[in-house]
C-alpha cells in the first residue's frame, strides 16, 4: 500500500498524539493527546471513500467524543475537587474503558472492525488501545470494578464469537478477550501488561498480514479460497498462537499470568482460562474444517510473492520456545 502526503502527516500525527498522552504529566494534556490521536485516525478510517468506511468513522468518532467528553468532565471535576472520590474514578475508568471497546462498552467496537480495511484493523487492535490503557494504569486498582470489566471481557469476548462468519468481528471479540488478560496484566504490574501488549501486537500483524495479502474476510472465503499448503499452514499457525494454543507464541504471556496468579491466590483465573478455551475453540474449528474439508490443493507449492511474509508469521509465531528459555533465565 503506498502512503501518500496526507496519509503520512495523519500518521504523523496519529503517533504524535499517543506520545504526548503517554509523556505527559497532567490529564489535560493526556486528553489532548487523545483528542489528536482521535482527528487523525477518522480520516484514515475513510481513505477509500466506501459506505462502509464512512459508517465505521461515524460509528468511532460518536463514541469517542462521547468518552471524550465524560473523560475532561471527571479531570474537571478533580481539578476542582483536588480530592477524587470512588465515583469520580469509576466514572473516568469507564470513559476510558468505553475508549479501548471494553465490555459493557463494547458494542461499537466488532461493528466498527467490520467496515474497515484490515490495516486499519491492526491499527484499532493495537495502537489505539496504548494511550487509553497507560492512562488506566494510573487509576486502576483491585477491586469489584476492575474484577466486573475483567470477567466481562472475557466472558463476552468468547460468548460473541458464537456463529460469526466474519473474520475482522472474530478478531474483534478475541481482542475484547484479550483486552481482559491486559487489565489483569496490568494489574499485576507494568512488565507484565507490557510483555502481553507487545506480544499480542506481533501475533496481530502476523495474522493481518497474511489475511490482507489473501483479500479474507469471511470464513466462506478461507474454506474455499484456492490457496497453497504452506501459506494456510502459516496463517493457520498464526491464528492459533493468537488464540492462545501452546506451544506457540501466544501461550506465553497467558501462562506467565496464570502462573503469577496462582501465586497470588486470584479465583477470576479459573474463568478467565474456560472462556480462553472457548475462543480458542473458534480458530480451531475454522482450522479444522479449512484443512481437512475444503483442502484445494495436493501439493506443498509455494508461491514466491509470499515467500517472505509466510516465512515473518512463521517465525512469530514459533518465538514461544527461545522467549521461554530467556524469561526463565531473567
Amino acid at each position: 500500500m503506498m502512503m501518500n502526503l496526507s496519509s503520512l502527516l495523519f500518521m504523523s500525527t496519529l503517533i504524535m498524539g499517543t506520545l504526548i498522552t503517554i509523556s505527559a504529566k497532567s490529564w489535560i494534556i493526556m486528553w489532548i493527546g487523545l483528542e489528536i490521536n482521535l482527528l487523525s485516525f477518522i480520516p484514515m478510517m475513510n481513505k477509500n471513500k466506501t459506505p462502509f468506511e464512512s459508517e465505521s468513522s461515524i460509528k468511532y468518532f460518536m463514541t469517542q467524543a462521547m468518552a471524550s467528553m465524560m473523560l475532561l468532565m471527571t479531570i474537571l471535576i478533580t481539578e476542582m475537587m483536588t480530592l477524587s472520590s470512588e465515583w469520580i474514578n469509576m466514572l473516568m475508568l469507564s470513559a476510558l474503558f468505553i475508549k479501548m471497546g471494553a465490555p459493557p462498552f463494547h458494542f461499537w467496537f466488532p461493528s466498527v472492525m467490520q467496515g474497515l480495511s484490515w490495516m486499519n484493523c491492526m491499527l484499532l487492535m493495537t495502537w489505539q488501545k496504548i494511550a487509553p490503557m497507560i492512562m488506566m494504569g494510573y487509576q486502576l486498582s483491585v477491586g469489584m470494578f476492575s474484577n466486573f470489566i475483567i470477567l466481562m471481557s472475557v466472558v463476552l469476548g468468547a460468548m460473541g464469537g458464537f456463529n460469526q462468519t466474519s473474520i475482522r468481528k472474530l478478531l474483534a471479540y478475541s481482542s475484547i478477550s484479550h483486552l481482559g488478560w491486559m487489565i489483569t496484566a496490568m494489574l499485576m504490574g507494568t512488565w507484565y501488561w507490557t510483555m502481553y501488549f507487545v506480544m499480542y501486537t506481533m501475533l496481530n500483524i502476523a495474522v493481518v498480514i497474511l489475511l490482507n495479502s489473501s483479500t479474507m474476510y469471511y470464513l466462506s472465503q478461507v474454506f474455499s479460497f484456492k490457496m497453497n499448503n504452506n501459506m494456510k499452514f502459516t496463517l493457520f499457525m498464526s491464528m492459533l498462537s493468537l488464540g492462545g494454543l501452546p506451544p506457540f507464541l501466544g501461550f506465553l504471556p497467558k501462562w506467565l499470568i496464570i502462573q503469577n496468579s496462582l501465586g497470588m491466590e486470584n479465583k477470576m483465573i479459573i474463568i478467565m482460562i474456560m472462556m480462553t478455551m472457548i475462543t480458542l475453540y473458534f480458530y480451531l474449528r475454522m482450522t479444522y474444517s479449512a484443512f481437512t474439508l475444503n483442502n484445494q490443493t495436493s501439493y506443498w507449492l509455494m508461491e514466491s510473492k509470499n515467500k517472505s511474509m509466510m516465512y515473518t508469521s512463521m517465525i512469530i509465531s514459533l518465538l514461544s520456545i527461545p522467549l521461554i528459555t530467556l524469561i526463565n533465565l531473567y
